[in-house]
């Protein structure tokens, strides 16, 4: 396996556009590692437009850009630094980002399709999946968000 130790502060900006106008990625563990650390900070300042932006086409079949923007503009993700830890080679053309958050270590999947690096929020975290699927004041509660509160 290739790993890759990513203790970047890399940051670039990143901007809530379409998928077909975002540009082609390095198929590289290091393009990964920093596109992996974008999406992190970007997740945590809830610039949730450009998360979307990186989700893989089963992604997007769960829930919408419109939907999943709502959703966390309504009820933003807790505080919580990500720090992208290594880049791991997987089966079947996935990519294993670990990353860290307040000493939890954590998995995303990622894999490079069409010139890109996509991220799996279903291999990623099927627990979410559910919860994705859900009207949105269902989500809200499930989540512990009172919005507009």
């Amino acid at each position: 396996m290739l790993a890759l130790v990513a203790g970047a502060s890399w940051r670039a900006s990143s901007t809530s556009t379409s998928p077909g106008a975002l540009s082609s990625d390095a198929p590289s563990a290091a393009s990964l590692a920093a596109i992996a650390t974008t999406f992190n900070d970007d997740y945590e300042a809830n610039r949730v437009g450009a998360v979307y932006d990186r989700f893989d086409a089963a992604s997007r079949r769960v829930i919408s850009r419109a939907h999943y923007v709502r959703d966390h503009l309504e009820c933003p993700n807790p505080p919580g630094r990500a720090t992208v830890a290594s880049v791991m080679r997987a089966r079947e053309g996935d990519w294993i980002v670990h990353y860290v958050i307040g000493g939890v270590g954590l998995n995303d999947y990622w894999h490079y399709e069409g010139g890109r690096w996509l991220f799996s929020l279903v291999k990623s975290n099927p627990g979410a999946l559910a919860l994705y699927r859900l009207p949105f004041g269902a989500y809200a509660r499930a989540v512990g968000c009172t919005p507009g509160a």
